[in-house]
């Protein structure tokens, strides 16, 4: 009835302990009460699960074993289970990769778990990775949220990389740089110039509290690129330039290397014009000022 003891954790009682048991008969024929650590723990446990599933509270357990389906985690003697489509999405990849290999390199890891299902009765507890960690990172976007301001540079770490940009952890919450804030040189793809796990700096340009959306710029993170990337430019100077887009208020016209200008409605002929397509089209190479 101390079976859940486990010698390697120093939980041996020692003589002069308080340990809570369960009296299994109050008296015995020799005028003993039979007492069992393990149903006193198993109950603690029960009760505990309880109180976290009725509080849809989060907790950390240790992976005590393993079989095909999941992990095994004992939650103060109580026997639950994490079955696999609730471990975090990477832990689920190398798993399934590695097999029961992969499962039983979990044993003695210590996860965050949220309680999803219990019945006393069946003797059934399921546990979820899954749901305990977008809590935790939905906790974390509202203080980051309530933390961050617009203007601020940050340290994160690439977490997705798109077509329309990159998506950066900045600590329990993803912002989005979009890919006209990714580089003052706007040639390169995405996933020419970064990779997931990448470590950044990021400049905090817009927090959208109503939507809890957090707009990023790495461009803006490295003003002396920017700097450099000038230098060789000066007031009055006369440069080629290829017309890129067109705007009511004038026309983007690419420079050398990834320098875009504008050229102001009233900048691009000495007549007046409604619209800069009566005068230049997308494609066109200029001489420019």
């Amino acid at each position: 009835e101390m079976q859940s003891l486990r010698p390697e954790a120093d939980q041996i009682p020692q003589i002069g302990d308080k340990v809570l048991v369960f009296v299994l008969q109050p008296e015995t024929a020799e005028g003993q009460i039979i007492v069992s650590i393990d149903r006193a723990r198993g109950e603690k446990g029960w009760r505990l699960l309880q109180r976290y599933y009725e509080e849809a509270t989060s907790f950390e357990g240790e992976v005590t074993g393993y079989n095909k389906g999941g992990l095994l985690v004992d939650v103060e003697g109580v026997q639950a289970f994490v079955p696999l489509s609730q471990l975090v999405g990477g832990r689920v990849d190398r798993v399934d990769e590695a097999g029961d290999r992969g499962l039983a390199t979990w044993v003695g890891k210590t996860l965050r778990l949220k309680v999803i299902e219990i019945n006393r009765r069946r003797n059934r507890v399921i546990l979820s990775e899954r749901a305990a960690v977008q809590e935790w990172r939905a906790q974390q976007k509202d203080r980051l949220l309530a933390e961050l301001r617009e203007g601020d540079i940050r340290r994160g770490r690439i977490t997705s990389i798109r077509e329309f940009g990159i998506f950066v952890d900045l600590g329990g919450a993803d912002g989005l740089v979009h890919l006209s804030e990714l580089s003052w040189d706007r040639s390169k793809a995405p996933e020419d110039m970064f990779r997931v796990g990448d470590e950044v700096d990021v400049y905090i340009l817009k927090i959208d509290q109503e939507a809890k959306k957090i707009a990023l710029s790495l461009r803006r993170a490295q003003p002396e690129q920017w700097e450099g990337l000038i230098d060789k430019y000066a007031v009055g100077q006369v440069v080629t330039g290829q017309v890129t887009k067109l705007a009511p208020f004038g026309a983007f016209a690419r420079i050398e290397g990834p320098l875009e200008g504008l050229i102001h409605i009233s900048e691009l002929v000495d007549r007046r014009v409604t619209h800069p397509r009566d005068v230049v089209k997308e494609g066109d190479i200029l001489p420019l000022k």
